[in-house]
């Protein structure tokens, strides 16, 4: 995907959510089955100096909406989240990235199950990486996605 279409997506998600604006939220990857973001250390900082948890908790639960989009037609179908549980790993002092996929297989039976009955679950599996590769997070998202009227 090129710069363009990414500040693209940024822009429509941060116009959607604006605090993910407000973090400096941007998506980084998007494509059928596979989404990452990114969020920058300037402006996270909590009181001690490390990323603020709650920065760290949205640009890993963002991606299941960022998912939806990028994997099912968005025109008919809207995610939403069910539950999350986050797991904080180690502190982070730089930017960070997340990342989520969606295998092929799971792909399918979203799709044939809300085409079915309009709604189908699936779980989402996020990790969440500093600037050197250490993971510092992982998330468990349960999400749906629904057939919009």
């Amino acid at each position: 995907m090129t710069d363009d279409l990414l500040d693209l997506a940024t822009a429509h998600l941060t116009g959607l959510i604006p605090v993910l604006g407000h973090m400096g939220v941007r998506v980084v990857e998007v494509a059928p089955g596979r989404v990452a973001a990114e969020a920058p250390f300037e402006g996270n900082a909590n009181h001690v100096g490390t990323m603020y948890a709650g920065v760290l908790y949205s640009v890993a639960e963002v991606l299941g909406g960022v998912m939806g989009t990028a994997t099912f037609d968005a025109s008919r179908y809207a995610t939403i989240i069910k539950g999350a549980e986050i797991r904080y790993l180690r502190a982070a002092r730089t930017a960070v990235r997340s990342r989520a996929v969606l295998g092929e297989a799971e792909v399918a039976r979203v799709a044939a199950e809300v085409e079915a009955v309009g709604k189908s679950d699936f779980v989402l599996e996020v990790e969440v990486t500093d600037a050197d590769g250490t993971v510092v997070a992982r998330l468990r998202g349960d999400y749906q996605l629904r057939a919009v009227s």
